[in-house]
């Protein structure tokens, strides 16, 4: 982790400016009230509008009046107004860092490399849109000449978590874009801020009225199913638990719907005898500590070979004890609250299990009193493998460490899961990194690395971590349909 003491405290921002109302057909609408509500001190920042599925069917029906003139507008336009997104966003990051701050709690340092991150996705997909291309060739037969046109799919409905409000919003709605489509964002109501100003950036960057539609409700279910339900929705992408995600297919399934799925994680980060022990305790801070263990891609579960087992853990202990935990707005804070209470009590009975199943509390392990949403930085060692959290994600600050003897048995356990989002493996022996990789069933390999994420590499998960992939050449493609033409001539 970065020290942030260094950095300037960010500067007095109004929340309440960032929720003005449903956005939908470029139109603000004001509509009941949900609070939102800063982790770090459990104070109301400000109350967003509560959608109803009248106010869903409305964002689809303006998503469906600009479709058909965003469809025709010619990509280097397109491209234009995504670069424009990108270069705003660059301009006001300080401004919606401390937004992102607030509303989720995550450190400044945090905050600031998600806007960076979430604002690439403009940029890469600007540059993108000029470059979809097509297929002509002859067929095999000589009679034809196969034609394949890559065309927008429709409109699309998008579903984005609270750990990453910037970028898992911009993941998906730059590539959308790029591609020609239209699309309805529901933010998770946690975080609902970023998106709402984001909204308000994309109007200022020239995306037309009813391109980009936001939502925020109480009652996901119903609002989301008559979205899933209307016949004009040709799209879902969806990131967020795997359970949500399996009832989001099986409505999907009704009307036969193209859905992209970024699911839930359990990432092991293996580190072998022969791992620089710096570079791998390094990259376990990241690969932990990263928005404060909240992460789809947070390393979930270390194991460790025999040889490097005792200095690993003495440097992980040593590591994540000297982080500052505090609120996320302050410049020295490397570890911010949680999001909710709830998801500290989730965190804490994880622990619970491991330490009485015999799990060895090598740092923390006790959850913080209020206010805040607060948890430790924690190391586990002795981990059983019986444990709840060897198999379900825990999203906080905790690091179990597990031992290991033999090469196969690190990946018999690291494959032991119905995730496959990503993995770490910290090796000094390239060809062997790179075996194990292959052998590792998972979307996403961080060879030597604690981080993956890249707005031009495909993100995405196997078995039930997903389906489909963001980002990279990958990423439009996921809004777009093939069209073969067979032509004679």
């Amino acid at each position: 982790m970065n020290a942030a003491a260094t950095l300037s405290a960010p500067a007095a921002i109004d929340c309440s400016r960032h929720a003005r109302g449903l956005f939908i057909g470029g139109k603000w609408s004001p509509r009941g009230g949900i609070a939102v509500v800063d982790p770090s001190t459990e104070r109301v920042l400000a109350t967003v509008a509560d959608a109803t599925v009248a106010d869903a069917i409305a964002a689809v029906d303006a998503a469906a009046a600009a479709a058909p003139r965003w469809r025709a507008t010619a990509p280097r336009k397109r491209a234009e107004i995504l670069q424009r997104c990108f270069a705003l966003m660059t301009e006001r990051h300080e401004e919606l860092a401390t937004l992102i701050s607030l509303e989720n709690g995550k450190s400044l340092t945090d905050a600031r490399g998600e806007v960076s991150y979430a604002a690439e996705f403009f940029r890469w997909y600007a540059e993108e849109t000029v470059r979809i291309g097509g297929e002509f060739r002859t067929a095999p037969s000589g009679n034809n000449r196969i034609l394949v046109d890559y065309e927008p799919i429709g409109i699309a409905v998008l579903i984005t978590p609270w750990n990453f409000p910037a970028a898992m919003a911009t993941r998906k709605i730059a590539p959308a874009l790029a591609a020609g489509c239209t699309v309805v964002l529901k933010p998770a109501s946690e975080t609902p801020l970023t998106a709402y100003a984001l909204a308000e950036l994309y109007q200022e960057a020239g995306v037309p009225h009813g391109v980009v539609n936001v939502i925020t409700t109480s009652t996901p279910g119903p609002v989301t199913g008559a979205m899933l339900n209307d016949p004009r929705v040709r799209k879902l992408s969806f990131t967020g638990s795997t359970g949500v995600g399996r009832t989001l297919l099986a409505e999907a399934a009704k009307t036969v719907l193209s859905c992209s799925m970024e699911l839930g994680g359990n990432a092991p980060f293996l580190v072998f005898d022969d791992a620089d022990l710096d570079a791998a305790l390094d990259g376990a801070m990241v690969a932990k500590m990263r928005n404060a263990g909240e992460a789809c891609t947070a390393a979930n579960r270390f194991y460790v070979q025999d040889g490097i087992y005792d200095r690993f853990v003495a440097g992980l202990v040593a590591r994540m004890g000297a982080l500052k935990v505090g609120p996320g707005t302050d410049p020295q804070t490397e570890c911010g609250p949680m999001i909710t209470r709830k998801a500290v009590d989730k965190i804490n009975a994880l622990v619970a299990d491991a330490t009485t199943k015999g799990a060895k509390v090598a740092l923390g392990g006790q959850r913080s009193e209020g206010p805040g949403f607060y948890y430790p930085p924690t190391v586990l060692t002795e981990v059983p493998a019986d444990a709840a959290m060897a198999f379900e994600e825990i999203f906080g600050p905790v690091a179990p460490v597990y031992r290991f003897a033999e090469e196969a048995d690190a990946i018999a356990a690291a494959n032991n899961t119905e995730y496959g989002l990503a993995a770490y493996i910290f090796t000094g022996d390239l060809k062997r990194g790179l075996s194990v990789a292959s052998r590792i069933e998972s979307g996403m390999i961080a060879l030597n690395r604690g981080l993956m994420s890249d707005p031009a590499a495909p993100f995405g998960g196997v078995k039930q971590s997903g389906l489909g992939r963001e980002g990279g050449v990958h990423g439009v493609l996921e809004f777009m349909e093939a069209k073969y033409i067979a032509a004679s001539f």
